[in-house]
Order: C-alpha cells, then sequence, then structure tokens
C-alpha cells in the first residue's frame, strides 16, 4: 500500500469512525459510548493477547506494537458490532463503509457480541452493580423491596428447513409464527432488570415459569411481589399473596356496582403493570429483536447483548416517588 492509499483509507476511516459513533446509528449517546469503550477495552485486550498466546504456543517474540496493524481497532470493532445490533444492517453493508472485507467485520462481532452479552443489567441508582441471573433479580427485589413486573416477548426468527427435527416448537400458537419468546423483569418505572429465559415460541409463558425456575424463585422469597397478565393465572393461584392477576369477569347477572368495582379493579390492574409493557417496546427499537433473520442459536446472545445496553439507559432514569393512595370501591347496588 502506497502512501497516498494509506492516507486515503485513513480518512475514510476516521469518517466512519466518526458516522458510526453517532447516536442515530449506535443508538448510544457519546458518553455511554465513552463509559462502554472503558469497560470492554480491558477484557477484549486480555482474551485476544490469550489467543494469540495459544496461537504462538508461548509468550510473544517482539515487542509491544510490532508485526502487522489491525484494519479494526476496538474502537471500531464495538462502533460496528453496535451498528448492526441497532439496525441489522448488512456485514458488506457497513464493511463498505470501513473499506474493510465482509469477513474482516462478522470476526469483529463475534468478538465483541459475547462481551456485550456477558456484561449483565444495569441496577437503578446502583452504579456498578450488576444482575445477570433470576436469582440476583428476586435477591434485589426482596433486599430493595421492589415490586416486579414480568412479561413475555415474542420475536420473528427464520424458519427451520423442511424435516428438520424439531421443526414444530417454534411455531407461536399465538402469532401463527415460527418465534423466539423471552421474558422480560422490569421495576414499577418500567426500568429493566432483567431480559432472557429464552425459549421456543410454542412454549406458553406459564411452562417457561415451571422450566426455568421462576416459580421456584418466588417460592423462596415470599416477600417479593409482582403483578402479571392472564397468561399466569397458574402463578398466581399458587401464589395468592405474592402474584396478582386481573379480575375475573362477574356474571351476566351482576349488578351495575359489581361490573363498575371490576373495571375499576382491572384498570388498575392495568394501569400497574403496563410499564413493562413499554419495557418490551423498547427493545423493539432495535431491529434484531423484531425479526431476527440469522441463526436462531445466537438469537440469546443478541438478545442479552442489546437488553444490557437498554438496562444501562434505563438505570439513568431518576426513581420517581409515588404517593401510596388507596381507591375504596364501595358496592352499589341497583335501585
Amino acid at each position: 500500500m502506497n502512501r497516498a492509499t494509506r492516507v486515503g483509507w485513513i480518512v475514510k476511516q476516521t469518517w466512519a469512525r466518526r458516522t458510526c459513533s453517532h447516536p442515530a446509528l449506535s443508538g448510544l449517546s457519546q458518553a455511554h459510548l465513552g463509559e462502554l469503550l472503558e469497560e470492554l477495552a480491558p477484557p477484549w485486550e486480555a482474551a485476544r493477547e490469550s489467543a494469540l498466546h495459544d496461537q504462538r504456543g508461548g509468550p510473544r517474540r517482539r515487542s509491544v506494537g510490532a508485526g502487522r496493524k489491525p484494519k479494526l481497532v476496538f474502537v471500531d470493532r464495538l462502533l460496528v458490532t453496535l451498528v448492526y445490533l441497532r439496525h441489522g444492517l448488512p456485514h458488506a453493508v457497513i464493511a463498505e463503509l470501513y473499506g474493510v472485507d465482509r469477513s474482516t467485520l462478522s470476526a469483529a462481532i463475534r468478538q465483541v457480541r459475547p462481551l456485550l452479552a456477558a456484561r449483565g443489567f444495569a441496577v437503578p441508582d446502583r452504579p456498578g452493580l450488576r444482575l445477570k441471573t433470576l436469582e440476583d433479580v428476586f435477591a434485589y427485589a426482596e433486599a430493595e423491596g421492589v415490586e416486579l413486573r414480568l412479561d413475555g416477548a415474542e420475536t420473528q426468527v427464520r424458519r427451520p428447513l423442511a424435516g428438520r427435527l424439531g421443526r414444530r416448537v417454534f411455531v407461536s400458537g399465538k402469532r401463527r409464527q415460527n418465534t423466539i419468546k423471552t421474558t422480560t423483569f422490569s421495576d414499577g418505572q418500567g426500568r429493566m432488570l432483567l431480559s432472557g429465559v429464552v425459549r421456543p415460541g410454542r412454549m406458553h409463558d406459564q411452562t417457561a415459569v415451571r422450566s426455568e425456575g421462576i416459580a421456584e424463585q418466588f417460592r423462596r422469597r415470599p416477600t417479593v411481589k409482582a403483578p402479571v397478565d392472564s397468561g399466569y393465572l397458574g402463578l398466581a393461584k399458587e401464589f395468592p399473596g405474592q402474584v396478582t392477576v386481573p379480575p375475573s369477569k362477574p356474571k351476566g347477572d351482576a349488578c351495575d356496582g359489581d361490573k363498575y368495582a371490576w373495571r375499576e379493579m382491572r384498570r388498575r390492574q392495568s394501569s400497574d403493570r403496563i410499564c413493562v409493557e413499554h419495557t418490551n417496546a423498547e427493545l423493539r427499537q432495535w431491529a434484531p429483536l423484531r425479526r431476527f433473520t440469522g441463526r436462531r442459536e445466537m438469537y440469546a446472545e443478541t438478545h442479552l447483548a442489546i437488553a444490557g445496553l437498554i438496562s444501562d439507559r434505563a438505570a439513568r432514569r431518576p426513581t420517581r416517588r409515588r404517593a401510596s393512595t388507596e381507591i375504596v370501591l364501595v358496592r352499589q347496588d341497583a335501585y
């Protein structure tokens, strides 16, 4: 590469870096991006040195900085991964911005995405503390007196090949499409605490509660409470003092007072848990979680990487203190 060609390539990379770091493309503010670089650069460098050590079969023989320079430094690898996660652009399109081969960009995404997925979920008002498992979430809710909200979400995925074993397990009975389901946990203000519990689309939310250990966590921590939708009716029957579902509709011959009380209780319960629906809507702002076109085996890692970034932004929202008010519903008998 002659001098003029190299200068042009450096200029192109500088322009690409400035473009991809814009919040409209990366999905992160400049401050958030800087914190992410500071957090992920050391583990990436350690993993790179470990891989080179295994490849060489021993310690390095040349001084630091010698040898062939990488085409993409870590900041560029992080930026292209964020752009891909945000917009789901083909690898060849993003590679053209940097003037590198598609395989170079694909390798960069494969290296950075696991680091993002392993970060966990930020905790409101607790800088430096991150939640990674269901046990962490329920322990945090019990210690801080947080009332959890949980709800399922579905993402459309590619249809498996004909004749492949387990093909039908991804067909959602609700959406009539091939989907993957996840469960989202948030606090009372819609700030994400965990999003995962990945399972095929055919599995019902209630089945996931049994298979992934959510019911066991409620059993271990009896002070944790959660308003849920009617899909978790079995969970509410097992833990009546902890899990609440929308009230049952009164019979047709019920008086007007009972019908009014039912509508008001249902409205209040829906208003109390609608924040987790807004949390799921934040996931849909990222293209791969609207329709995932990659291999289904990579969905869990992609979901965790995106959800962790969303939790960072949500944890920065200030805590709103609401005055506790109670509404007493008086039965009104018909005249």
